[in-house]
């Protein structure tokens, strides 16, 4: 008899993610972290609110944290990085371009 998991999408996800890291280039260094797909919202959160330190420890492995203390990147560098990031798990991490307008055309009052 199989045992049956109850075991959500975004579960599947983060098990999938657990351990799980791409390469990105922050200056000098090579920073291994989690793809953005699988960013958990509080990370993000912290993102949001400004708290670099606390979200770069959330989504870098243990190593490129430490790594990231040592480096002191500018803001544009952890944003190549991020952006490095996305681009290598195929996923885009910038802007939104908002949603794209219908080929149907409207009528006209």
């Amino acid at each position: 008899m199989t045992e049956k998991t109850d075991v959500t999408p975004a579960e599947a996800q983060e098990i999938e993610a657990a351990g799980h890291y791409v390469k990105a280039i922050c200056g000098d260094e090579v920073l291994e972290i989690v793809p953005p797909g699988a960013w958990k919202q509080s990370w993000q959160r912290k993102l949001k609110a400004g708290d670099m330190d606390a979200f770069l420890e959330d989504v870098l492995s243990p190593d490129s944290y430490e790594a990231y203390l040592d480096l002191d990147p500018t803001n544009d560098e952890i944003g190549e990085m991020l952006n490095a990031a996305g681009e290598a798990s195929g996923e885009s991490v910038g802007k939104s371009n908002g949603p794209s307008r219908s080929s149907r055309a409207t009528r006209k009052r």
